[in-house]
């Protein structure tokens, strides 16, 4: 970026706080996932809410949010999860735009609700492009700053705002969306390799999270285990009933080692392997995944592929409602 502002300086990086874009399509059939934000629709709010383009790199922050000493001036706007920001500990309002003063600090409260917050900066944060993303995949040590989570002492450069933001941006309440208690699921893939039944009590039962909740795939724990079709174990599959010979996994894709505890593959997650998926979140559900909590009860709820596309419109219908709102 032309033109770069004074840095950001990390005084305290929070529990696990990455530079975050869009993402970088394209390489997962080479095992480079997709990465970006977890919440993709509040990233796109904070950017727009600062003047950015919607895909401008941003802070993603997991549960506990940073502490940022800003060395010139800046517009920030908080996303995403309920975490309350504070700027030289004077609360200020998320999903809305507010100016930063150079020496200010912005720090924040406690959680209230969600789990993740993006907090974006005009002109967007300055790291390398890395495969066509600034985006942090931790697990390769790629893009992102210096390919990990940040570190007290970190520097992070912000280009020169593009234009200024609108003027009082703020994002009606009615178009923030929140985490919801369900998540609509397309059965398929390798779902015939359990009873009828247990696809049945898959549907019906309720969920927790699990604290193995992360990046690269969300955990669900308290349904009662599925029972498997016999079988003889093909020659590449393992000897659980659960293995399958080595497939590719979509985005979503939700399998269940051992038959007991699903994981939902997330925007981290490795594109293959051998556990059997009885189906896939679908696209318009995955940005709700990144702010569910540990311990939150949810289920998993049937749709067809009509229903699923039927949703995806409504996610688009309602992102331009946003770009309406903040234009």
């Amino acid at each position: 970026m032309a033109d770069a502002r004074p840095p950001l300086e990390i005084a305290k990086p929070g529990l696990a706080t990455t530079v975050q874009d869009l993402g970088r399509p394209g390489y997962y059939h080479l095992g480079i996932p997709l990465s970006g934000a977890m919440d993709r629709e509040a990233l796109v709010a904070a950017n727009l809410l600062v003047g950015n383009h919607e895909g401008d790199a941003a802070l993603e922050a997991v549960f506990l949010g940073p502490e940022i000493r800003f060395a010139g001036d800046a517009t920030v706007a908080v996303t995403g999860a309920d975490l309350p920001p504070r700027l030289d500990g004077a609360e200020q309002p998320g999903w809305a735009a507010f100016p930063v003063r150079a020496g200010q600090v912005l720090s924040f409260g406690y959680l209230k609700a969600g789990a993740r917050a993006y907090i974006a900066v005009a002109g967007g944060l300055d790291v390398p492009v890395v495969l066509g993303s600034r985006s942090t995949y931790a697990l390769g040590a790629l893009g992102g700053h210096e390919g990990r989570a940040l570190r007290a002492g970190d520097r992070i450069g912000v280009g020169a705002p593009r234009r200024p933001p609108p003027a009082g941006a703020a994002l009606p309440d009615a178009l923030r969306r929140r985490a919801e208690p369900v998540l609509r699921v397309l059965p398929g893939l390798y779902d015939h390799r359990v009873t009828a039944e247990a696809r049945e009590r898959f549907f019906a039962d309720t969920w927790k999270v699990a604290p193995e909740a992360d990046r690269i795939g969300y955990r669900f724990r308290g349904g009662r285990p599925l029972d498997f079709v016999p079988r003889e174990p093909p020659f590449g599959a393992g000897s659980d009933p659960s293995n399958i010979v080595d497939s590719g996994y979509p985005y979503g894709s939700v399998q269940v080692p051992g038959g007991t505890e699903p994981i939902v593959l997330h925007r981290d997650a490795v594109s293959g392997g051998g556990y059997f998926m009885i189906g896939t979140v679908i696209a318009a559900d995955m940005d709700l995944i990144g702010q569910l909590q540990p311990h939150q009860p949810m289920r998993f709820a049937r749709v067809d592929m009509a229903q699923a596309l039927a949703a995806r419109r409504e996610s688009a219908e309602r992102l331009a409602r946003v770009r309406a709102a903040l234009a």
